[in-house]
């Protein structure tokens, strides 16, 4: 059997696309038909005419596209449970505490997290609207959750008061700015360009800070013989087919819940519709006027 055009032909069976985060497995971002970030992968999801979604992400992902889509058939082809370590550090009841402590504050919560967040939230963003959002929403204060290094970032460009809820990505997290250096003193020097998630004095070395798209358009934009790249290496292959001309170096960033799906799992979930993702009815509709929200904020002028 001919794996990849079994997929194809059950793809066209099923009416389904395929989707994958810039993290995923070479294999599985070939196999798809849109490779992007994580909400944008989603709105491709509900923009699309397919009636079945294969999302190749972490869990939080198949959960937003389950959200803008409730209609369509959402499979996550995961062979084991596979959340964002961010995901894990936040959930409704700690949220719903958490603002107690702070009646004035209005919540943001960044797309990483459960819908269980997303549905006790005012609204959500994403790392490049995240400031948009802030700035645009009516309040002085801004409890932001899960990740306290998106947080720092906003806060360094806001007059606002952000209060920072204490989670982390902790393959971002956990990178140094020894690291760095120590790439710098090995490769030569190179124009660094930082994922948000990284702690601040990570950001406060490089030349471009910005989400995964916006990392990817940065290598366009800033010319340069060599390239540190401090997120997720998964996105090495995106970057070789786009820049196959240019010299980048990676840090030993390795998500291990982006790295369980394979073309046999996607298989697997087309052919027999299994591995399907479902939420409860109130969850996807209070976490949807979030999502809707995040839209709003993020536009208004």
């Amino acid at each position: 059997m001919n794996l990849i055009e079994e997929i194809k032909r059950l793809k066209k069976e099923r009416n389904a696309i395929i989707l994958a985060h810039y993290y995923q497995n070479p294999e599985v971002q070939e196999i798809a038909d849109y490779v992007g970030d994580s909400y944008f992968l989603s709105e491709i999801g509900k923009k699309s005419e397919a009636q079945v979604i294969v999302y190749c992400g972490v869990q939080f992902m198949a959960e937003s596209a389950k959200i803008l889509s409730p209609e369509k058939i959402v499979l996550f082809p995961a062979y084991t449970c596979a959340p964002c370590c961010m995901e894990n550090q936040a959930n409704e009841k700690l949220i719903l505490e958490k603002i107690k402590e702070y009646p004035n504050a209005k919540v943001v919560t960044y797309i990483n997290s459960s819908s269980g967040v997303k549905a006790a939230s005012h609204a959500v963003c994403t790392s490049s609207s995240a400031l948009q959002v802030v700035n645009n929403i009516d309040a002085d204060e801004i409890l932001f959750v899960p990740d306290k290094n998106l947080a720092s970032w906003v806060q360094e460009q806001t007059t606002k008061k952000i209060i920072p809820y204490e989670g982390c990505c902790n393959i971002h997290d956990r990178v140094k700015p020894s690291d760095l250096e120590e790439a710098l003193e090995k490769n030569g020097p190179m124009k660094i360009l930082a994922h948000p998630e990284c702690r601040p004095s990570v950001r406060a070395m490089a030349d471009y800070v910005g989400s995964t798209a916006g990392i990817l358009k940065a290598i366009e934009d800033i010319d340069a013989d060599k390239y540190l790249i401090v997120t997720e290496k998964g996105i090495a292959h995106e970057i070789g087919k786009r820049y196959p001309d240019k010299k980048f170096v990676y840090l030993n960033m390795f998500c291990s819940p982006m790295k369980k799906i394979f073309p046999e799992t996607i298989y697997e979930a087309l052919n027999e519709l299994k591995y399907e993702l479902t939420l409860p009815e109130d969850i996807i509709n209070r976490a949807k006027m979030s999502l809707e929200n995040m839209h709003y904020y993020a536009n208004k002028k």
